[in-house]
């Protein structure tokens, strides 16, 4: 088991900072570089820049829960979920479709319901890392080689 995740490249989990303006905030968040990485292919799907993504995430997040929380683990989460839509065929691999012209509802449906969440605070769903991880590794292990 050891071997399918030893191998991943250390670049990927060494981290980096970024410092970034929310709503005149100058503020610092610090994420591995492959969150990073997930993070600006899902920009790119909308043609946004990462700050602009991260920007617009955080409104919504504000928008429907009052408050960002662990803003750094929301990004991490949101990047994994992305990994696993993809994985579970909610969201086209060609990251050419835009990601604002999906049906959220029918994306979602695409995820184990374990991963789903609740449907309260306006449609914004967290899960836990653990329950993510093991979605994803059950994804991947039935996976072609």
């Amino acid at each position: 088991m050891c071997e399918i995740f030893i191998g991943a490249d250390p670049e990927g989990y060494g981290s980096r900072t970024r410092s970034v303006r929310l709503h005149g905030v100058v503020t610092s968040i610090r994420l591995e570089n492959l969150f990073w990485d997930v993070l600006k292919e899902i920009a790119g799907r909308d043609g946004m820049g990462v700050v602009q993504l991260i920007e617009k995430l955080y409104d919504e997040l504000i928008a429907a829960r009052g408050e960002a929380g662990n803003f750094a683990s929301f990004l991490r989460v949101s990047a994994l979920r992305y990994e696993a839509l993809l994985a579970h065929q909610g969201i086209p691999a060609d990251t050419s479709v835009p990601i604002r012209t999906l049906n959220p509802q029918q994306v979602l449906q695409a995820l184990p319901p374990h991963w789903r969440g609740s449907s309260s605070a306006a449609g914004v769903q967290a899960t836990s890392f653990s329950a993510s991880a093991r979605a994803c590794a059950a994804a991947k292990s039935s996976a072609p080689v």
